[in-house]
């Protein structure tokens, strides 16, 4: 086994170590989402962090990790008679992206359950978690159906796993932790609520703090055992000191004065629901018990708002997560007695004389006498580059364009889908075969039995009763007999936005309703669950203004800083989504694409530009890519010119005003496919 990177060692990101040392404290605090851009050591922490966890007294051959003094009475393995534990360190137990669901909470055998009534289980990652930590990087990319059972084992303490009437439970109590990088997409608003707190981090804009990164890094890759000897001291002491919060935690009281501060906190800030209130008071408390006080302050529930709030304040993916601190020292305030919130007054500074909770949370001293201390700057001191498109951005031309404009408030739109039956990844836009929805036949199981189709099965083994000699009132089943159900739910698909940026869009009221439409269309993307893209084409070239990634908040982005001007490639614009769906269909086929063209469909510029966006179209049309022109065009005289490239590719051509989902034009608009229509 290879030697962990001490968690000491780790070099500022001072809120991603107190957040985890928290949960370590009061696993009761609900876990921690940790978001930040790649290489910011995120992995790194929470792998360190299993080294500091107490050891758990086990059961003896319990696959379930029960707790000898109050085993549970519901353990598959049980019940257990009284025995001696064993110790064992506790466990850090990663889901991997693309982890099943019985993978996750175990697999039944209802083979065996239906012809000898035994329930036959296989722990899966949710047992081996039990009592330890359960990992999850890039949580975001994680399927929407595997994070709902995690997070419900999380709050239920257990995990339940059914299959046509056969029941199993077991205890699922563990710290969990997720990693995810914003770029790559955002989780569900209702997800998000679900971890009780959430750190950002960032790459150390200091450049000694930079070097140091470095210096131990290698220093760690070169001698992994001599690096964590020599930090073996630093380990030992933050280990006691998170058992011995642990021990203090149940004396910590929680006065009504900061009670009434945290419900003035979250009722403040808007937060939907009562989860937030609760995980302020537990992350507070943790915060006390921590510093070795047994009297939570307002400085407490300051620390713990600035941890458990920001990520609850999002109400689409276009929301920038945080929290407004001044607003929260007026809120403080006003709620409660005058608290000194600049840290030059600490009431205690803790065990290690480092304060109680802000920036590090308290994490001990270093040694050798180096100075530690986080730099002063922060995510948002750093100098921001300038959007794309924006002026002094790289690549923007000189002249020829309008200044950037804002996008018209955005709408419900009808939903467009790809016909047929897919097999993409699980969604919410078109039909597709998947593993949970409704089930609309059987089949025979191709491997492991997931989904029994009972029905069909008992179907199967009925004629053959009297040959395998059935005397008893059981059914004799086979494993020939088993069928698997077959269902139909929704996937996600690939929408790539090909937006017209040239002159004739650049009228600026124009202009801005079309953002507004895109932006509409994105933020239906992301309800979805879809990849999205974005190709601009203006002037004389297309380009790739956005890969197709998860983050629809990213495409939202680059939107905004979209210029207009110059003539209208509609080919080059073409062709550029062209080879974007080309190459995504070599990373990822079964995610099946949606082209959604946005243009008045004029085409200007270089020899025959009509005949040329023509026969672009008909490309996209021979490939079968399901298609939609979204209408820009206005005016009393229209020339219908975007209805003519909507037959050209073979889909469907809907206006600005047809696009809302209040339109009386029709409920849903079914792309459709190139090829059908003939």
């Amino acid at each position: 086994m290879s030697t962990p990177y001490p968690f000491t060692a780790i070099v500022g990101q001072d809120d991603l170590r107190l957040g985890l040392l928290l949960n370590a404290v009061s696993p009761a605090v609900g876990g921690v989402l940790v978001r930040g851009e790649k290489g910011t050591a995120k992995s790194t922490a929470v792998r360190a962090l299993a080294a500091l966890m107490p050891e758990v007294a086990v059961v003896p051959g319990c696959r379930f990790s029960c707790d000898p003094v109050s085993p549970d009475p519901a353990c598959p393995d049980g019940p257990h008679a009284e025995a001696a534990g064993v110790a064992r360190a506790a466990r850090t137990v990663e889901l991997p992206v693309g982890a099943s669901e019985d993978r996750l909470v175990g697999a039944l055998d209802i083979e065996r359950a239906l012809s000898e009534g035994v329930k036959a289980f296989e722990p899966g990652l949710l047992a081996d978690a039990h009592r330890g930590i359960l990992y999850v990087d890039e949580v975001n990319l994680l399927h929407d159906h595997l994070v709902d059972l995690l997070l419900d084992a999380a709050a239920m303490g257990a995990s339940y796993v059914e299959r046509e009437g056969v029941s199993v439970r077991h205890a699922a109590r563990f710290l969990l932790v997720g990693t995810m990088n914003p770029e790559e997409g955002e989780l569900r608003p209702q997800l998000l609520d679900r971890f009780g707190l959430t750190v950002e981090v960032s790459a150390s804009r200091d450049t000694d703090e930079r070097v140091e990164v470095v210096r131990r890094r290698l220093a760690y890759d070169d001698d992994p055992e001599g690096f964590a000897a020599r930090w073996a001291e630093e380990e030992g002491a933050l280990r006691e000191r998170i058992a011995g919060a642990r021990a203090l935690l149940p004396r910590v009281v929680l006065g009504d004065g900061v009670l009434r501060q945290i419900a003035a906190t979250c009722a403040a800030f808007e937060v939907d629901g009562m989860r937030a209130d609760i995980v302020m008071a537990r992350t507070a408390t943790a915060l006390a018990a921590w510093a070795g006080r047994e009297e939570v302050t307002a400085d407490d529930v300051r620390q713990a708002a600035l941890l458990a709030l920001p990520h609850r304040r999002r109400r689409n993916p276009f929301d920038a997560p945080g929290l407004d601190e001044d607003k929260l020292d007026r809120t403080l305030d006003e709620a409660g007695p005058q608290e000194n919130h600049d840290g030059d007054d600490d009431p205690d500074p803790g065990p290690d004389g480092g304060g109680d909770g802000g920036g590090g949370g308290g994490v001990p001293p270093q040694a050798d006498g180096e100075d530690r201390t986080p730099p002063q700057g922060s995510e948002g001191d750093a100098p921001s580059p300038a959007p794309e498109g924006a002026p002094g951005a790289p690549g923007r031309p000189a002249g020829g364009e309008q200044q950037p404009v804002a996008a018209a408030e955005p709408f419900r739109t009808k939903m467009l889908s790809v016909p047929g039956l897919g097999e993409g990844a699980a969604g919410r836009r078109s039909r597709a075969r998947t593993e949970h929805g409704r089930t609309t036949g059987a089949r025979r199981p191709e491997g492991a039995l997931t989904k029994l189709h009972l029905a069909a099965t008992v179907q199967a083994a009925a004629p053959h009763q009297r040959a395998r000699g059935r005397s008893g009132r059981g059914l004799v089943v086979r494993r020939d007999d088993l069928r698997q159900a077959a269902r139909e739910g929704r996937e996600g698909n690939l929408v790539l936005f090909v937006v017209d940026a040239s002159g004739s869009m650049a009228a600026r009221q124009r202009m801005s309703a079309v953002k507004g439409a895109v932006l509409s269309l994105l933020l239906d993307a992301y309800q979805r669950r879809d990849k999205v893209g974005l190709v601009t084409f203006r002037g004389k070239e297309a380009e790739v203004a956005l890969p197709p990634t998860s983050s629809v908040d990213a495409a939202a982005a680059r939107l905004e800083s979209l210029p207009t001007g110059g003539r209208t490639p509609l080919a080059a614009g073409l062709l550029k989504a062209h080879d974007v769906l080309r190459v995504e269909r070599l990373r990822d086929p079964s995610r099946r694409p949606l082209l959604v063209v946005v243009t008045d469909g004029r085409a200007t510029g270089g020899p025959e530009p009509v005949a040329l966006a023509g026969r672009a179209a008909r490309l996209h049309r021979s490939e079968g890519t399901a298609s939609v022109v979204v209408d820009c065009e206005s005016g009393y005289v229209r020339l219908g010119l975007a209805g003519e490239l909507a037959r050209e590719l073979g889909g469907t051509a809907v206006t600005l005003d047809e696009l809302r989902a209040d339109s009386i034009a029709g409920l849903v608009k079914d792309v459709t496919a190139a090829g059908r229509a003939a």
